[in-house]
């Protein structure tokens, strides 16, 4: 077993570039989406709130696999106008799926800003944007970084299902390698090393959750 390292790893990192271009994709619309949607879902406009809500409920009861089958096949059968590369399939549904997740801790991270705050900003004369800009957000940001770095780590492993829609990541290149392989020491050791390739992936955003979180606590412990 593990005598075929050469062959199997080199194959593997061809799909590298592919998982990696994924998530980045991938993270961008979610952060942006986090962001728009948690903002939405504490507005006092009712049709912004009820919009935001919508969407975060439709994207987080719906399965992220069905999701990237849907922007990859539905959707430019439906409108012609919107057909996309399967990479852009992919991370979009990607985006929008944890997107709707982190805006969940975008919102409680408002949440949590004592109402005080508000106030006082109010009798500065600020407007509800200026409130949220420059006084909300900066106190609500040091609490959401945690569950930001969690999403990431959490993201990153939900690329794997970009091999459903044929985007050739690494575990599209796993299975090509089975599928030529069929000693089963073989494709224990494929799948070992897919295992690896992933979890050496996700280590650095793992050390950089678990700083955030510390340094997170730090600041809240203080104030």
């Amino acid at each position: 077993m593990f005598t075929n390292f050469s062959e199997f790893v080199p194959y593997l990192y061809q799909g590298l570039s592919i998982t990696v271009q994924v998530f980045v994709v991938g993270a961008l619309i979610a952060y942006s989406i986090a962001f728009i949607a948690g903002i939405g879902r504490t507005s006092q406009n009712a049709w912004i709130r009820t919009i935001a809500t919508i969407f975060v409920e439709l994207f987080r009861g719906t399965s992220l696999l069905v999701q990237m089958f849907f922007f990859a096949y539905a959707l430019p059968l439906i409108v012609p106008e919107l057909s996309m590369s399967t990479f852009m399939a992919g991370a979009l549904a990607l985006g929008l799926n944890y997107g709707a997740y982190a805006s969940e801790v975008v919102r409680g991270a408002i949440h949590s800003i004592s109402y005080g705050q508000t106030e006082a900003a109010i009798s500065l004369n600020m407007s509800k944007w200026q409130r949220m800009r420059l006084v909300i957000l900066p106190q609500a940001v040091r609490v959401m970084l945690p569950g930001f770095g969690n999403n990431s780590i959490e993201l990153l492993k939900g690329t794997s299902l970009v091999y459903f829609i044929s985007l050739a990541d690494m575990t599209f290149q796993a299975n090509v390698l089975r599928g030529g392989n069929t000693a089963l020491s073989s494709q224990v050791e494929i799948y070992t090393y897919l295992l690896f390739a992933y979890f050496l992936l996700a280590l650095p955003l793992i050390l950089l959750a678990r700083w955030l979180e510390k340094r997170s606590s730090k600041g809240v412990s203080t104030s």
